[in-house]
């Protein structure tokens, strides 16, 4: 079933269930999604539907942290249960044990060894966590295992 589908049943879903926060979250993720095709022109793809979503996820945590570092509770509350909405869509994230042992098997493949190599190994592993793990965690793991 593709992320459009599941949408259109999880939005009937809601509807019928008067659960107005989360069928406003699923309208904003479906325009999200059908803008993005209407860009390219064509349906997406799975995985450019990940980087949509990936976006809307990203979204909401920049807005969290300003609203959490501006006192907002009421919106941090708005945001957090806008997540739990948004993160259903997306694959099972990876653990940081899980990713730590990509990241050093990446590292291998590579052969990089320095920080200054870190471009290299961050083109060679995003795709393969893609969705799957927060990048700026990858950031932080890859510069651990680096330094």
């Amino acid at each position: 079933m593709s992320l459009l589908e599941r949408l259109n049943q999880d939005m009937k879903q809601a509807m019928k269930n008067k659960e107005k926060d989360k069928l406003s979250v699923i309208r904003m993720i479906k325009a999200a999604v059908q803008n993005e095709s209407i860009k390219h022109g064509k349906e997406l793809t799975n995985d450019e539907e990940l980087t949509v979503l990936s976006r809307e996820v990203k979204q909401r945590k920049d807005s969290l942290h300003e609203f959490e570092k501006a006192g907002r509770n009421d919106l941090v509350e708005k945001v957090l249960a806008e997540l739990t909405h948004v993160e259903i869509y997306l694959p099972k994230q990876l653990s940081e044990e899980e990713l730590n042992e990509i990241v050093s098997t990446t590292i291998s493949e590579v052969g990089a060894s320095t920080k200054a190599e870190m471009g290299k190994v961050m083109a060679a592993l995003m795709p393969k966590v893609k969705g799957k793990a927060d990048g700026s965690l990858v950031n932080k793991l890859v510069q651990q295992h680096l330094s």
